[in-house]
């Protein structure tokens, strides 16, 4: 039993199981010193998560599939441009509320009945985790043989099964080991990796931008080249690529509240999101076209990667100057993706896990979870099998715009801004949340209404033959996750109303809880002030 206790995370000597289960200061309401996020840092956040490999490459799939360069761009102006008001739309509870997305979870799911989401949103959270290890680790690479070219003459000790080499293990395991660090510091205070993110790169952007067009004294051709999609096609062609950058922030809009709740006001949540989101991935995508569309000149074809074409920059025994110019943009390349990897996976990891084990798990502990879990399930396998990882991952928005559906639903037409903070972490029979058993039953009837529209699309995605009014649907499957289950949450609830549905919209907690009062609920008396309140807000509501 010492050993049990010595693994728990720090709490009163007075915790009852049940708290225990609900409860620990992570999924507490944020205490209002640590409500630190403030504009500049949510601007500075949208900066650094946008600089990215993958944002870098957004466009490339569509100019592939047919599309013009400037039929691209309004792609990802029109997806990002979509997306940055459902990210404000979920982050409001918690910038209101000052609780993250575990906890917001619970008042339309249930107090159990969200472990679900969380569950399924930390997994995938640690498998994406180890994907941007793996794309991290070439960065690492690419640096490390810009100061020593010697790499590449590493000797290979690995099978052919492994599916990687000792120089690129090398270079994954580095890149793993310099992120650990950046686990350890607390939600409010990781604010700072994305301002000092927010300045290297997007200099290393330009850098590289300029480098690439004197190095082929222009644009490159891809600027000129007209699209090949027309009629219905280029329609079609166009809602299918913004709905892939729809797709790419689909984990961000979901666990939007995890940020949210560190915010300074609520309006620091608002305009930055709103405005910085569209704006900072157009402009990386942009540089990204611009500085592929350079590469076809100097080497004859296209080079999408920007990790790819920065080692073909080493080849042919480059100048000191070529060196450290990779050197530079290379390491801001490492430096994005370890922000990146933060803000859309150990962060989140660290939440959901959390949720799932309140006992034993903390968000520190959470995230070094993910970064195990990311390293041991060996990502540069799932990379190599591309077609059926993409499919999968395609197929997983689904999955998060369901969730998301319910969860707006439930905040702004159900409650209607209206929260009892108190019964997210009571287990109560006649709490707000407790619903049936812990469980609502109504979100998990949209939830999976949502899903199961989008089946058969999906079907047709890994190859299998399907009506074309299927695959359409799945094209938008955002837009139809979202869509159905808010519309089946909505009716089921006008159906089987729930106990604490609102007539009018305030944004308030009718329990009367105090964010101060977050210090000091893990103490032996605090059971009987939850109680205390609760008994007294019934009363008055009676």
């Amino acid at each position: 039993m010492n050993i049990i206790r010595k693994l728990e995370v720090e709490h009163s000597d007075g915790t009852s199981y049940s708290q225990m289960f609900l409860t620990n200061e992570d999924l507490l309401p944020v205490p209002r010193a640590k409500q630190t996020w403030k504009h500049r840092n949510f601007i500075a956040f949208w900066i650094a998560d946008s600089f990215n490999v993958n944002t870098w490459m957004i466009a490339s799939s569509m100019i592939q599939a047919g599309l013009s360069w400037w039929q691209a761009w309004i792609c990802v102006w029109i997806g990002y441009g979509i997306v940055a008001p459902f990210i404000v739309l979920n982050a409001r509870p918690g910038a209101i509320f000052h609780i993250t997305f575990p906890v917001v979870a619970r008042t339309s799911f249930g107090l159990y009945g969200s472990l679900w989401c969380t569950f399924n949103r930390g997994a995938m959270a640690c498998v994406w985790y180890g994907v941007q290890v793996s794309i991290g680790g070439s960065c690492m690479f690419v640096m490390l043989r810009a100061m020593w070219p010697g790499i590449d003459n590493i000797p290979n000790g690995l099978p052919y099964s492994a599916g990687i080499t000792t120089k690129e293990m090398l270079a994954f395991f580095l890149f793993w080991l310099i992120s650990l660090p950046a686990i350890w510091f607390p939600l409010h205070q990781i604010r700072h990796l994305f301002t000092v993110k927010a300045i290297i790169t997007p200099i290393a952007g330009l850098v590289f931008f300029v480098w690439c067009i004197v190095k082929a004294k222009g644009v490159g051709p891809i600027i000129r080249q007209p699209g090949t999609m027309h009629g219905s096609d280029l329609g079609w062609g166009m809602v299918t690529n913004l709905m892939s950058c729809i797709s790419n922030m689909a984990t961000l809009l979901t666990n939007a509240p995890d940020f949210a709740s560190r915010s300074h006001s609520p309006s620091a949540a608002l305009w930055p999101q709103l405005l910085s989101v569209p704006f900072t991935f157009a402009i990386v995508s942009f540089i990204g076209i611009i500085v592929s569309s350079s590469s076809q000149t100097i080497y004859g074809e296209a080079i999408w990667s920007p990790i790819d074409l920065l080692n073909m920059f080493l080849d042919n025994s480059p100048s000191h100057a070529t060196r450290f110019g990779v050197w530079f943009i290379a390491f801001a390349f490492i430096i994005a993706q370890i922000g990146t990897n933060i803000s859309a996976n150990s962060v989140s990891a660290g939440c959901d896990l959390t949720s799932l084990f309140p006992r034993f798990i903390n968000i520190r502990r959470g995230g070094y979870i993910a970064a195990i879990v990311g390293y041991c399930i060996l990502p540069w396998k799932l990379l190599a099998s591309s077609n059926g990882f993409t499919s999968y991952l395609s197929a997983y928005s689904v999955f998060l715009s369901s969730i998301a559906g319910v969860m707006v639903t439930e905040y702004y037409f159900i409650r209607k801004g209206h929260y009892r903070i108190t019964d997210l972490y009571d287990t109560r029979r006649n709490g707000w949340y407790w619903y049936t058993c812990g469980f609502n039953y109504r979100a998990y009837v949209a939830y999976i209404a949502g899903i199961l529209i989008n089946v058969v699309g999906f079907a047709g995605a890994t190859g299998r033959t399907v009506p074309i009014a299927a695959t359409r649907i799945y094209e938008m499957s955002f837009f139809t996750g979202f869509g159905i289950s808010m519309i089946v949450y909505l009716l089921l609830n006008w159906a089987f109303p729930v106990l604490g549905a609102s007539q009018t919209f305030e944004e308030v907690d009718v329990s009367g809880w105090d964010s101060q009062v977050a210090d000091d609920l893990n103490s032996a008396d605090s059971r009987s002030m939850k109680e205390e309140i609760g008994t007294e807000d019934e009363q008055n509501t009676q």
